[in-house]
């Protein structure tokens, strides 16, 4: 008995070779990308090493050492120390201010955007298209062309200086406001609110226990947006704040960092206080991501 094998045809040897070159092709777009977002993360990772790295040396150890590894004599504890009990704890001052102003200034700016955005979104009204269009104008405008007219108003109001100069400009988000409104108006369901309101429920019951949930995922991405751009504000606070007390922690550092000509040692009190200045950030990325995960894959199972 014999068994006779096929051939290969040619159209099987064209679909073999067009499967391996399609898996080339995939393997190499693989790598390329792999590399472009290796390159992005080092881009990211090593301003925040040479941080901690530097955080770590003594004054004459930052100078005298490679940049980018530790030095023999780790200091990092004593530097923490010296950063929080310096001139009577006021970074720990400086801290607590950019905490009220970065958390307090995104929830309030979060709940109006949402607000916003949902009403706009979800009712007709006259006008609804050129409120959204004024909003569009008003991403377009930096913080910096408001800064010297906020502070003229606030002058005359009697709140510069005050922790409110700071506070009452961070509650306003035109960005958040329009991803609030595109997103209401793609996953908000008309009929799940037609509902709402048979069920005799208010509109401003709907919105906080139907839309808000709903919008959880774009309210995360708007409160971090705000978070880090309150937290890294520098020039509304300058404008705005002359008693020290008051400052947020940036501005706290640049004024120790322009003080490293005189007193040498508020190197080390500036890269301390910059490496403690980006624990609250990582934390608040860790903790609201999953928030993001479970947004991008709510839906697919039904």
């Amino acid at each position: 008995m014999t068994t006779t094998t096929a051939k290969p045809t040619k159209a099987t040897k064209e679909s073999t070779n067009h499967a391996n070159r399609s898996a080339g092709q995939s393997t190499g777009m693989t790598i390329l990308v792999t590399g472009i977002l290796t390159l992005v993360a080092l881009y990211f990772i090593v301003p925040v090493y040479w941080v901690l790295v530097a955080a770590s040396k003594t004054n004459e150890d930052l100078f005298a050492t490679f940049g980018f590894w530790f030095a023999p004599n780790f200091a990092l504890w004593d530097n923490i120390v010296q950063v929080v009990t310096y001139d009577n704890g006021i970074f720990v001052r400086w801290f607590m201010n950019s905490i009220l102003y970065a958390v307090v200034g995104a929830l309030l700016a979060t709940y109006l955007a949402a607000a916003g955005g949902y009403a706009l979104a979800k009712y007709q009204f006259k006008g609804n298209n050129l409120i959204f269009g004024i909003i569009l104008g008003g991403v377009l405008v930096p913080g910096t062309a408001t800064a010297l007219p906020l502070f003229l108003m606030f002058s005359q109001m009697g709140l510069a200086n005050t922790y409110w100069s700071v506070l009452i400009p961070s509650l306003v988000s035109p960005f958040g406001l329009f991803l609030c409104r595109i997103y209401a108006h793609a996953t908000v369901d008309d009929a799940l609110l037609e509902a709402a309101r048979l069920d005799g429920a208010s509109e401003l019951r709907i919105f906080h226990t139907v839309g808000l949930n709903i919008l959880t995922p774009a309210l995360v991405t708007v409160f971090l947006f705000q978070l880090i751009g309150i937290w890294n504000n520098y020039f509304l606070p300058l404008v705005m704040l002359a008693d020290s007390t008051l400052y947020p922690i940036t501005l706290g550092l640049n004024n120790w960092l322009g003080q490293v000509d005189r007193l040498p040692e508020f190197y080390e009190l500036t890269t301390g206080g910059v490496l403690l200045s980006v624990i609250p950030l990582a934390i608040a990325m860790i903790v609201l991501q999953r928030f993001w995960r479970g947004g991008l894959t709510e839906g697919a199972v039904k």
